[in-house]
């Protein structure tokens, strides 16, 4: 799947995905939640959190 082609399953640009995945920007709870639906797989499967403390 292509960027562009996530981007317009969960209504973001790609530039946005590009973005989230370098890293450089954080998806919403919403957007996670889409973008880990569109794969069929579970939240933490397809992102993980590290606290940075």
């Amino acid at each position: 799947m292509t960027q562009s082609e996530l981007a317009d399953s969960i209504g973001m640009t790609r530039q946005t995905v590009a973005a989230i995945e370098a890293g450089k920007y954080s998806p919403s709870l919403e957007a996670a939640f889409r973008i880990s639906r569109v794969f069929g797989a579970a939240l933490e499967d397809v992102f993980q959190w590290t606290d940075a403390h």
